[in-house]
């Protein structure tokens, strides 16, 4: 089942520019490794879902998996094949709004090389560049 809340006050939201980069949630704060964004875009809730599947198949229980977004944004759609006008489509899906140097995923209690191998299984999914990082000690 695709990520989404469980209600919102607005059914249909404008698009927004996505400017700068990330001030909160850009450190491995749950984990020992993390997945960052190198650019800003929208990720969808598929999406979070397949990373999501793809990592916990690689670990196989031995680490934990922290996802650090959630889809909050509805994205509408008009039917294919429909005439210009009678005001904006239906919500269609829902998309998490990533800026630069957010963290998206982490990950603990595995070796680095199979945290590295597994954060590249993810990053091949995503549509935005991505880069590994790992805690910072002391932090």
């Amino acid at each position: 089942m695709a990520l989404m809340p469980k209600r919102v006050k607005h059914r249909k939201s404008q698009r927004r520019r996505i400017r700068g980069n990330a001030t909160r949630g850009n450190r491995v704060s749950l984990g020992d490794f993390g997945l960052q964004s190198l650019q800003s875009g929208y990720i969808k809730a598929t999406t979070i879902e397949a990373c999501r599947v793809a990592a916990m198949q690689y670990i196989r229980g031995d680490g934990k998996l922290y996802i650090r977004i959630f889809p909050h944004k509805p994205v509408t759609a008009r039917p294919l094949e429909t005439r210009m006008g009678k005001g904006k489509g239906e919500p269609d899906h829902w998309v998490a709004v990533v800026k630069a140097g957010s963290v998206m995923f982490e990950l603990a209690g595995i070796p680095q090389d199979a945290a590295r191998e597994c954060l590249a299984r993810i990053a091949y999914k995503l549509p935005v560049r991505v880069r590994m990082i790992t805690r910072r000690p002391g932090a």
